[in-house]
């Protein structure tokens, strides 16, 4: 078994971006040699017209190209970053909510998290009656991914009342 099929084991079977030097420990090689093999394995997954790279922006990973990230979405579940997260849950609970308003809310990262909500399908805008702002909702799909039935409104009211509890 050659170095660089056990450098693809050990990224394929981490899922997670690993350092050069956390891979020669697990396989007791030196650091340098597994750098070598590393790269070699980079220039033969770039040469190939398969789905999948090796990244190297955080550590080494496999991963699959971007230009196949809409299969991957329909197959596995979207994860989100916290503040994404926390910006998706102030639009669920406020629905329908101003752009402006939500920016108000939680800052100006709010515009990175609503593209990337849009993006993923979790939540839809359209103009407001005025056309200075959008309205933002959440879709279909953001209550099939959470498995919520019925509509956010009634989710609000309970997470209200859960917090009405919680300060008595």
């Amino acid at each position: 078994m050659s170095l660089k099929s056990k450098i693809e084991t050990v990224l394929f079977v981490t899922a997670k971006a690993m350092t050069v030097e956390e891979i020669a420990e697990i396989l007791k090689k030196d650091a340098f040699e597994v750098e070598s093999a590393l790269l070699d394995l980079i220039m033969d997954y770039s040469s190939r017209d398969g789905a999948l790279e090796i990244d190297d922006e955080n550590g080494y990973i496999i991963q699959v190209r971007s230009e196949y990230m809409d299969i991957v979405e329909k197959l596995v579940p979207v994860e989100l970053k916290p503040g994404t997260l926390r910006t998706l849950s102030v639009i669920a609970i406020k629905e329908p909510v101003r752009q402006t308003k939500l920016v108000e809310l939680r800052g100006q990262s709010a515009y990175d998290h609503i593209q990337e909500l849009l993006e993923k399908g979790l939540i839809n805008r359209k103009k407001d009656k005025n056309g200075r702002s959008y309205v933002l909702k959440t879709t279909a799909k953001f209550a099939e991914y959470f498995k919520l039935k019925g509509d956010t409104k009634a989710l609000a009211k309970i997470l209200d009342l859960e917090t009405n509890k919680e300060n008595l």
